[in-house]
């Protein structure tokens, strides 16, 4: 058995492309072997910015020789079948097996010599690598056919044992040498085999394993940090970055101006993090500290004081430019801010983003006056603070220092909103309001952010809807999913009475009105060609509502408001009826989602959502929690099955609803009498369980019928030749349906 050693040096691979690279190298070198019958014991992959390697294990010299059997056609079917069969095996007729009048053909294939396997696998590898960019380069790139990689290869290493294996791709052939580090080494060494490479390199000042220079990185960083009495805050994709942009990494600890530390923290450490790729550190108090630590990659001579000096300045000059942004934005308030926002388009048919900052502190008002947020001050100072904040929570988009770093929105605008002496609800409102930010992220929870929170995501949700711009499949562009499950996390972690369909009917009411109220929109609806805008009226309109602007309509009779389009620049929106209906399906589904880490059926989430008219996502979420815990006892598994028992009855009987018994009819069998003695005593009981928010008691009313309905079922034959029997026990069935039904629509549980 025999190491196999394949070396792919370029020019500089970008640093977030390195670990991908690598673990495709190994996956198309496997498959690339695999098709040829040879399996390495193991593969070792390495990266480093100048070159992709692995060490393939304990080869074997030559492939097997491999036996195939081939099924052909019947020895009676046509010439064209036979001929066919022949072209695929490539044997002749000669050759082929009759068995029982079907010919068979037996393809012997000999053994191949494992370097010759290896000299096709690897410009095949090569061709077929799926970088996310990649380049042509030299006079052959006039063709599209060259190479392409993702920048300029420059030598490929291929030994299998000690013996090169011949490999040429574009003019560049394998060999024996590679280059070390670049200022370090930058002649060329000859590598003996697997057996030496990462020495040989190691020797060379370069470090080949990813993962060992990630750990020399983190060691090295909290040893110059700890020696200043400093720590590092800890950021593993910056160490794999910081990796992936060196060979020979060396941490190095500089300093900046205390002075600086006048700008917010989340400034400084993004100017680090994003812009010089350095470590953020700490001091003793847990405050930011007054330094850095950067990657060198090359050992200095003078213990790195020149690189540091050169970092120090080009930080500074970052800063600086910081420190201005963060001057000059204070200068404005962010009221005026806000001002601006109506130059920026939020969407084409929605309108600017300051019409969705009005619609969204109108919707945050409305949550604190409908009590959905419970106020812990006096409900309209409440109401006043959350309209307010919701007013100013986009200001920043428009700074110059949400311009340079867009990660700051939110956390810029609450730092700026407490620097201009606003409450501190309203700062923290403006800085939080984009949390949740993915579920299981941080949930606000001071009331006038949640307000806020709440009122910017529904009516994300309501206007993109509204549009038709709902996500599919993997396809969400303005992240509604994400917005839906914020909601979710909101509401269910503060347990809110949130009313999704009214809720969502406030936001529509507000979304038309902002794009009518411009004085520069009418509003029609594409069968009336009007449409009444007060809200009572637009959240019931069970018609589409179009916009466009007054040049593009003609009034043709004054007296009625009859009006002649005189374009198609109509933009249609959606029924506000069947909006809000999609958007109590899409909480369904958002709810399904969140709830089963919970461990919560989502079958169970149906069977509640289906009887309509429950968005009360805390009710809700108590009537499937206590649905989940009857249905597996005994009591509800049973209660299930004689369900679904009657229901296939109804439903194969034409059954829609229960309807009376017939007057002269009086039940015969006991059990029918007793049936309706347990569905007289349950069926108030339940209802009113229900009412009560008691659903736990409800589903104890609706275990009484357990053994009444399976008594029915053994002694009464429900279509029972006399017509007027079969009619009182279908009857009696959709009672049972109907009393099952206040609780949950048992038709949408499994099992």
């Amino acid at each position: 058995m025999t190491d196999f050693l394949l070396e792919l040096r370029c020019e500089e691979i970008p640093a977030r492309m390195q670990l991908k690279a690598s673990e495709d190298l190994a996956r198309l070198f496997t498959e690339e072997l695999g098709k040829a019958g040879l399996k390495p014991a193991a593969i070792d992959s390495f990266v480093t910015p100048r070159r992709l390697a692995l060490i393939a294990r304990d080869l074997p010299p030559e492939t097997q020789a491999v036996s195939e059997e081939f099924k052909g056609p019947r020895t009676t079917a046509p010439t064209q079948a036979l001929e066919g069969f022949l072209r695929k095996t490539g044997l002749t007729q000669d050759r082929l097996e009759d068995r029982d009048g079907v010919w068979f053909a037996v393809v012997n294939k000999p053994g191949r010599a494992t370097a010759e396997v290896l000299a096709q696998a690897v410009p095949a590898i090569i061709r077929a690598f799926p970088w996310p960019k990649s380049m042509r380069w030299g006079t052959a790139s006039r063709t599209t056919e060259s190479l392409r990689w993702v920048r300029p290869l420059q030598g490929i290493v291929a030994i299998l044992g000690e013996d090169l294996v011949d490999v040429e791709i574009e003019g560049v052939r394998s060999g024996y040498t590679t280059l070390g580090h670049r200022f370090h080494h930058p002649g060329e060494i000859t590598i003996g085999g697997a057996q030496d490479y990462a020495e040989k390199l190691r020797a060379c000042h370069v470090i080949v394993s990813h993962q060992e220079r990630q750990a020399i990185i983190e060691a090295k960083a909290n040893e110059a940090a700890a020696a200043h009495g400093y720590t590092v805050i800890e950021d593993k994709g910056l160490v794999a970055e910081n990796a992936g942009l060196t060979e020979w990494p060396v941490p190095l600890l500089g300093d900046f101006d205390p002075a600086f530390l006048e700008v917010p923290p989340e400034v400084i450490q993004l100017t680090l993090r994003i812009n010089q790729k350095y470590f953020v550190l700490r001091d003793a108090d847990g405050q930011l500290a007054p330094a850095f630590i950067c990657t060198a990659n090359i050992e200095a001579k003078d213990g790195g004081a020149a690189i540091v000096a050169g970092n120090r300045k080009v930080l500074a000059a970052r800063l600086s430019d910081a420190r201005f942004f963060w001057e000059q934005d204070r200068k404005t308030s962010l009221a005026d801010h806000a001002k601006k926002l109506e130059r920026i388009t939020f969407h084409e048919k929605l309108g600017t983003v300051a019409d969705k900052v009005e619609r969204v502190a109108k919707l945050a008002r409305w949550l604190v006056e409908e009590g959905i947020v419970p106020a812990t001050m006096a409900k309209e100072e409440l109401a006043d603070l959350a309209e307010q904040a919701a007013g100013l929570a986009k200001a920043d988009l428009v700074t110059e220092m949400v311009g340079e770093f867009p990660e700051l929105q939110g956390i810029m605008g609450g730092y700026y909103a407490r620097a201009e002496g606003l409450p501190d609800a309203v700062a923290d409102a403006i800085r939080d309001h984009y949390k949740p930010v993915g579920q299981g992220g941080d949930v606000p929870t001071a009331p006038v952010t949640v307000a806020v929170s709440l009122a910017d995501k529904l009516d994300t949700l309501a206007a993109f809807f509204a549009i038709d711009e709902r996500p599919t499949g993997s396809r969400d562009p303005f992240a509604l999913r994400r917005a839906t499950l914020g909601i979710l996390e909101i509401a269910v972690s503060h347990s809110l009475r949130l009313p999704i369909d009214k809720a969502s009917g406030f936001a529509l009411a507000a979304l038309i009105r902002s794009l009518s109220d411009d004085g520069k929109t009418a509003v029609l609806t594409k069968r009336t060609g009007r449409a009444d805008l007060t809200d009572e009226a637009f959240v019931l309109q069970d018609e589409r509502i179009g916009f466009l602007k007054h040049e593009d309509v003609q009034l043709t009779d004054p007296a009625t408001g009859e009006i002649r389009v005189a374009s198609d620049s109509v933009v249609w929106m959606e029924s506000p009826v069947q909006v809000r209906r999609q958007i109590i399906d899409f909480f369904a589904d958002r709810l399904k989602v969140q709830q089963k880490e919970a461990g919560v059926r989502h079958d169970l989430i149906d069977a509640v959502f289906a009887l309509g008219g429950e968005d009360d996502l805390v009710r809700l979420l108590a009537r499937v929690k206590a649905l989940q815990s009857f249905v597996a006892t005994d009591d509800g598994a049973n209660l299930l099955a004689g369900y679904k028992r009657a229901a296939n009855i109804l439903k194969k009987e034409g059954v829609e609803r229960a309807e009376q018994k017939p007057l002269s009819y009086t039940p015969e069998k006991e059990a029918e009498a007793d049936l309706i003695a347990a569905l007289d005593a349950a069926e108030p009981r339940a209802r009113q369980a229900v009412e009560a928010e008691e659903f736990e008691g409800a589903m104890a009313a609706l275990a009484t019928l357990r053994a009444p309905i399976d008594a029915f079922f053994e002694s009464v034959t429900v279509n029972d030749a006399d017509p007027v029997k079969r009619t009182a026990r279908l009857a009696l069935l959709a009672r049972v349906r109907d009393a099952v039904h206040a609780v949950a629509d048992f038709s949408k549980i499994t099992g």
